[in-house]
């Protein structure tokens, strides 16, 4: 298990990064100029900042709408399938039948049924969820090269870049890997983009249900002591100074700052002690779910309780993922998929964390955000599927500000398109930058030293408390 950056092309910052800092990550205007989170709330109210950490749950594929948030036992036997709605702990608010454990945790949730993008191509929209900017173009796979314009900061690069890092750890970390498409083709839309290297969430390539899950970077080589590491990080810097003689030296030398911070959370027993996942207790862990997408839900609490402001779990492809359905496209055997391979192991990890989070007193600080890309088509297809669906969909979110047993929007009989309530992802991302004590009317500059809003959307105040 290693970090590891994205796949690009090797070119020299490649391999002169440490622990995802690098040196020439930023250009010159943002690495003398680096903005600060703004203190003003863009909404009225006593939520703004109410969030230390935020947990995104990210779904690769599309969970569906109707087995899950929004189903539609009225609708016509090819919309509806086989599986049924179950009554939950809120009254009059049904959910999927392979959701029981979560069903009992509603009171603690606010759902909104009524996201859209418009957008049915997987990378395209995620890009979208994941940035809070549309891709261009929509409705098109991206290539993973990045590149303007659609190369705008992820989430997790926003935090860090505003917030900084908290604690030993960095301030961002996505696990256990990246989000690609079919030829292990990373999306865009993962990395802190133009804002530079150094506010690039930590990609920890792990699986923490392994027997022998190790941080390798965190488990120093034998004979390599804490005070040999940072030698070596001096004697980088040296190099780093001489290659880059061009630069200001007020430049190099906060270069340098990040290259040692780099090395000190490396090396820190702090960062060491918040991955000894083993530490925790048996039976918590089967709660959770003896799989990588269940260990990693509880490693990224483990995260959020050492200081990491922002951690990304993504559930993408399993080995026994069929090539036709991959995670949760269910593009074939949608019931068959969700019955075996996907709901039961969601609903475990997603109700456990939720709870876990509550009895520690952390919930009230720490933000849960369930997602996906998009939803998946009303009707089932020939090969008891259903397809990309951008139209509407649904995001759950709980603790850290938010209002606690709501449900939000609607769609209509279908579950095709939304009728009330109809919000995009940028508003999300306004929502979390609010409760995580960041305005959205807070500007960053662009590799022209330009300044844009950190979001273009509208905080959804309807879930807020």
């Amino acid at each position: 298990m290693s970090f590891r950056k994205l796949n690009n092309p090797m070119h020299r910052r490649d391999w002169m990064q440490v622990g995802g800092l690098g040196a020439f990550g930023m250009t010159l205007p943002q690495l003398l100029k680096r903005p600060a989170a703004a203190s003003a709330p863009a909404v009225a109210g006593n939520t703004f900042g109410r969030a230390k950490s935020c947990i995104l749950l990210f779904l690769l594929g599309g969970p569906p709408q109707h087995e899950t948030w929004d189903p539609k036992p009225d609708a016509p036997d090819d919309i509806r399938g086989n599986l049924k709605p179950i009554s939950s702990a809120r009254p009059g608010f049904q959910v999927g039948e392979l959701m029981p454990k979560t069903a009992q945790m509603v009171n603690d949730l606010a759902v909104i049924r009524s996201m859209s993008t418009n957008d049915n191509a997987h990378s395209a929209s995620g890009y979208w969820m994941l940035t809070g900017v549309p891709h261009t173009p929509m409705n098109r796979e991206t290539d993973g090269k990045g590149g303007a314009p659609n190369d705008w900061p992820c989430l997790g690069g926003q935090v860090r870049h505003l917030l900084g890092d908290r604690g030993r750890l960095p301030g961002a970390i996505t696990l256990p890997e990246n989000i690609w498409n079919t030829g292990m083709i990373n999306w865009s839309g993962q990395t802190a983009g133009w804002l530079g290297a150094n506010a690039d969430p930590w990609l920890i390539m792990c699986d923490p249900n392994a027997s022998d899950f190790e941080v390798s970077e965190l488990a120093l080589r034998e004979g390599v002591t804490p005070i040999r590491m940072r030698h070596r990080g001096n004697l980088l810097s040296q190099f780093n100074k001489g290659v880059d003689d061009l630069l200001r030296s007020d430049v190099v030398a906060r270069w340098n700052r990040y290259q040692q911070r780099a090395i000190e959370m490396l090396s820190s027993k702090e960062a060491r002690r918040a991955f000894a996942i083993e530490q925790e207790d048996d039976k918590l862990r089967e709660s959770y779910g003896r799989n990588r997408f269940g260990q990693s839900v509880l490693l990224a609490r483990r995260m959020v309780e050492s200081g990491v402001r922002l951690v990304q779990v993504n559930w993408t492809r399993w080995k026994h993922d069929t090539a036709v359905a991959p995670a949760w496209d269910t593009h074939a055997g949608n019931e068959e998929r969700l019955k075996k391979d996907l709901m039961p192991q969601m609903d475990a990890a997603y109700s456990t964390l939720i709870n876990d989070l509550k009895q520690r007193g952390l919930l009230d600080e720490t933000l849960v955000v369930w997602m996906g890309e998009f939803g998946r088509t009303p009707k089932i297809n020939a090969r008891g599927g259903r397809d990309h669906w951008g139209n509407v969909y649904p995001v759950a979110l709980a603790g850290g500000g938010i209002q606690p047993g709501v449900l939000i929007g609607s769609s209509d009989a279908i579950g095709g398109h939304p009728t009330s309530f109809r919000r995009e992802p940028q508003d999300l991302h306004a929502t979390i930058l609010h409760l995580l004590g960041i305005s959205p009317l807070t500007e960053i500059h662009d590799p022209e030293g330009r300044p844009t809003v950190v979001s273009r959307g509208d905080v959804i105040q309807e879930v807020l408390l």
